[in-house]
């Protein structure tokens, strides 16, 4: 809580009338665009980074036994991978994972809008599957599949020392590649569908994207569905969409 002493302490910006402060907005406003444009572009080159082929064959606890790698896919084509921090080790244990991985946790959206873009993301810790169970009913985070490490995976992928995300693609004869890493800053403000899709190879895959040639891309807007209504067809929400789109000119 920032108390009165603390505001009345604050050098605080100038008050200007409406028309100055919609100045300032259109001044601002040119900065941001300018600033998600350079993002979009960054996406673009990051989705034509060189892979490196995974070889060793790493395996995993989850909820029912051993599983690999190419197992946490969900027979989806990305697989996002957090390592998050749950181990006899880190402070708060068993009832809390670390503070900083739980807030990222708190912030996953809704998966189903990652798995309509061919997108799986998982959790993996060195706790038990039991201390897991527990842990994502007593925290609300029962929709994450998070897997127990079992070997030198978090080593291997840089994520033995710190939290992470590795990104992960499954080619059309199951070989695995790793395609991107994130970790230290950049990494707290995972969690959102379109953070997640912008550090995959396939991207957001809507048809405004610059991506190379031959990969999968769809308009805009017209792939979004509420997250229980993937797989099913309603004529109302794809004409309400088109006639959005339209107005938008896209």
């Amino acid at each position: 809580m920032i108390s009165n002493e603390q505001t009345a302490a604050m050098k605080k910006p100038p008050v200007v009338s409406a028309e100055q402060w919609q100045k300032a907005w259109e001044e601002m406003l040119v900065k941001e665009k300018a600033h998600t444009r350079s993002r979009d572009a960054l996406a673009a080159e990051r989705r034509r980074m060189p892979w490196l082929a995974v070889e060793k064959d790493y395996v995993f606890e989850g909820a029912q036994g051993k599983v690999s790698l190419l197992d946490l896919f969900e027979g989806r084509r990305q697989l996002v991978l957090y390592r998050a921090f749950y181990d006899s080790d880190v402070y708060g244990w068993p009832d809390h994972a670390c503070v900083g991985c739980s807030l990222g946790a708190d912030q996953v959206s809704h998966l189903s809008h990652l798995h309509a873009r061919n997108t799986t993301l998982a959790y993996a810790s060195r706790g038990s599957q039991e201390n897991i169970a527990r842990l994502k009913q007593r925290m609300g985070w029962e929709r994450i599949p998070w897997y127990t490490i079992t070997d030198d995976f978090d080593k291997d992928f840089g994520v033995d020392q710190w939290h992470g995300h590795n990104v992960f693609f499954r080619d059309e004869n199951d070989k695995i590649f790793r395609t991107y890493f994130i970790n230290n800053r950049g990494d707290e403000v995972m969690g959102s569908v379109w953070n997640y899709l912008d550090v995959t190879p396939l991207g957001r895959q809507e048809d405004w994207e610059d991506s190379p040639e031959g990969y999968p891309q769809t308009p805009r807007y017209k792939w979004w569905r509420w997250h229980d209504a993937y797989g099913s067809e309603d004529a109302g929400l794809t004409k309400t969409i088109e006639k959005g789109m339209e107005l938008l000119n896209l």
